[in-house]
């Protein structure tokens, strides 16, 4: 079992580390595309790192949680640590370094990162405490197939047709729109929306049932994680022509392939950790240890690095971005990646450091 999560240790510090690489670019006016989001639908390497993460946090909780009860004991810890996830986010939307030192109230974002890790982790979490596997199976594809026929076929309240695009009459974005009003990232739509939580909970659920699959017995499971990997994703991309792939909706599709593609990489992981013994990227296992609290700080020093102004023209971010990382010589997006993975190496390092000094910060 050692083995086995140290194989999603490091699959998820790896996942850590492409979060802060694609959120901290020198200057987003000049990244390359794969570190980019799609615009709306479609999939780059930068749409699977959430859904990663999700899909992770189902693995981790079939491990914390196989030999516990459902006891009110175990709701409450459950209950507290999602709490706490969306205490974070929330203080991430709302704290800002200068005075009066937090966003308008009027406007500032409720939803979020962790705010959906939060709700996904509790949710999955009672599912599981409470849920054979086939049930888990099941409630999985009930959430698929449910949220592609209410997203695709049921008529807005006005009886206009819903739609796939960004527009006012997608279902995902008039929901949030009533309940979130000004409170959202943008002003027509949120990547962190309400109703998109509910195929995020299914990313989470398929990587309980992974879980479930790495704990038992059998021969060949490195072949069997890529067997099933490969099959999330052709199902994924078949399912992509009729509910296209798309992270701000969390669509089925997106769920199946980013899923996939989770699978099919862990897989990959496992045959070379586990099968092989070929240990490799151990920096990124110590950083998967702490993956929150990497994240927490990675996001609130980014924020804060925005915010604080340095002469008349720069805050701490440009001034440190234009003074050593842009020169004449270097291609724009060059630069700007340079930057990205010097931070990444910064956050990796404090991985490191928490890891040398056993401190293990569970959220």
């Amino acid at each position: 079992m050692k083995q086995r999560i140290e194989s999603v240790d490091l699959l998820r510090g790896i996942t850590i580390a492409a979060m802060i690489l694609v959120n901290t670019p020198g200057d987003w006016g000049s990244v390359y595309a794969p570190l980019l989001h799609a615009e709306w639908h479609g999939l780059t390497p930068t749409d699977l790192i959430f859904p990663f993460f999700l899909f992770i946090v189902g693995i981790s909780i079939y491990y914390a949680y196989k030999y516990k009860s459902n006891t009110t004991g175990t709701y409450k810890k459950v209950a507290v640590r999602s709490l706490k996830l969306i205490g974070l986010g929330l203080f991430l939307n709302i704290f800002t370094p200068i005075p009066p030192f937090f966003e308008a109230l009027d406007t500032v974002r409720i939803s979020g990162v962790l705010q959906r890790i939060g709700i996904v982790f509790f949710i999955t979490a009672w599912l599981y405490l409470n849920c054979n596997w086939k049930t888990l199976l099941g409630i999985t594809f009930a959430i698929l197939l449910g949220y592609w026929l209410f997203l695709g076929f049921v008529p807005l309240p006005n009886g206009t047709a819903p739609t796939f695009e960004r527009a006012a009459n997608n279902w995902s974005n008039f929901i949030d729109l009533k309940v979130f009003g000004k409170h959202m990232w943008q002003p027509d739509y949120d990547p962190e929306g309400l109703i998109g939580t509910i195929p995020a909970i299914a990313t989470s659920l398929l990587g309980v049932l992974i879980g479930k699959f790495l704990d038992s017995e059998g021969l060949h499971k490195a072949i069997k994680l890529i067997g099933l990997g490969v099959l999330g994703i052709v199902l994924g991309y078949m399912w992509h022509l009729v509910f296209p792939l798309n992270k701000a909706l969390w669509s089925s599709s997106f769920v199946l392939a980013t899923a996939g593609y989770g699978t099919l990489i862990l897989g990959i992981i496992y045959f070379i950790v586990d099968v092989k013994g070929w240990h490799f990227g151990a920096i990124f296992k110590y950083a998967g240890m702490n993956a929150i609290t990497v994240y927490f700080l990675s996001s609130l020093i980014s924020k804060i690095f925005y915010l604080i102004p340095v002469g008349e023209n720069d805050n701490i971010h440009s001034w440190l971005y234009k003074t050593f990382f842009v020169h004449d010589f270097l291609p724009a997006n060059f630069s700007s990646l340079s930057y990205a993975v010097v931070v990444v190496l910064c956050y990796l390092g404090l991985g490191l450091y928490l890891y040398k000094k056993k401190i293990f910060i569970k959220v």
